[in-house]
């Protein structure tokens, strides 16, 4: 049997592109209603006609996750569209890949604070709306393989990714008693529109295909099954947990 999420309200930050997109529409295949907050409008609405295809609701805001008012705004329009959260996923995210020698300050603490803060800010709130629904609930936060190992100009997004698994630990230990569960999603090499470049070289998807069982990258579609298993509200004693969908690249 598969999970049922039927009327429960989730949230995708970064849900109308890439892994985001497929972890909504897993939770969407599951029953779910779902919103996304992302601010590319046409990529927004695709996204919602894909989720509403399923036979749910679907609805879109337009929130820069680095801005607290926004997120603040954005948690009350979907409660009050959708009804009371169920499940949150903190996914936004950007890398920039520069030396560390030759990267500004500037371009620093633009990957931190998307990355980072916005996680910080969109995990918060998510929290204090758990706590006032009366306990209870899921949330995923994304952070990456890169959270495992080095990588040349990866220095801003390596860091703001393992802040993120610090940050979903913490959740998990601080909202147990409020019967919250957080769990940390860790994808590795995927086919998505910020990895485009990379995968435009041809030695370097030899590469990390090479290092990786699997023998090749993920397509994103293959994430919807995980985001619908971890929100699944059976699973009341899965909290804490780093799951690495990979391909066994981490392994290997």
């Amino acid at each position: 049997m598969g999970t049922d999420l039927s009327g429960t309200t989730a949230v995708v930050t970064g849900g109308n592109n890439g892994i985001g997109r497929a972890l909504a529409v897993g939770m969407a295949k599951a029953g779910a209603n779902v919103a996304i907050w992302a601010r590319n409008p046409e990529r927004n609405a695709q996204t919602v006609a894909e989720v509403e295809a399923l036979g749910v609701k679907g609805f879109a805001v337009s929130c820069d996750v680095t801005d607290e008012n926004a997120v603040i705004a954005a948690m009350d329009e979907t409660v009050s569209t959708l009804g009371p959260l169920g499940c949150f996923v903190a996914n936004s995210g950007i890398s920039v890949e520069t030396p560390i020698a030759e990267m500004s300050f500037d371009t620093w603490r633009h990957v931190l604070s998307t990355n980072l803060d916005g996680a910080f800010l969109c995990t918060r709130e998510a929290a204090r709306r758990f706590i006032a629904q009366g306990g209870g609930g899921s949330m995923i936060v994304v952070s990456s393989t890169i959270s495992r190992y080095g990588g040349a100009g990866m220095a801003a997004y390596g860091a703001s990714k393992t802040g993120v698994l610090g940050l979903g630990r913490t959740l998990a230990v601080e909202l147990a008693r409020h019967q919250v569960r957080c769990n940390i999603l860790i994808p590795g090499w995927t086919k998505t529109a910020m990895n485009e470049h990379l995968q435009a070289d041809e030695r370097f998807v030899r590469a990390t295909s090479g290092r990786t069982p699997v023998r090749r990258w993920a397509e994103p579609e293959e994430f919807h099954d995980i985001a619908a298993f971890l929100a699944d509200p059976t699973l009341t004693f899965h909290t804490g947990n780093e799951v690495i969908v990979d391909g066994g690249y981490t392994i290997y």
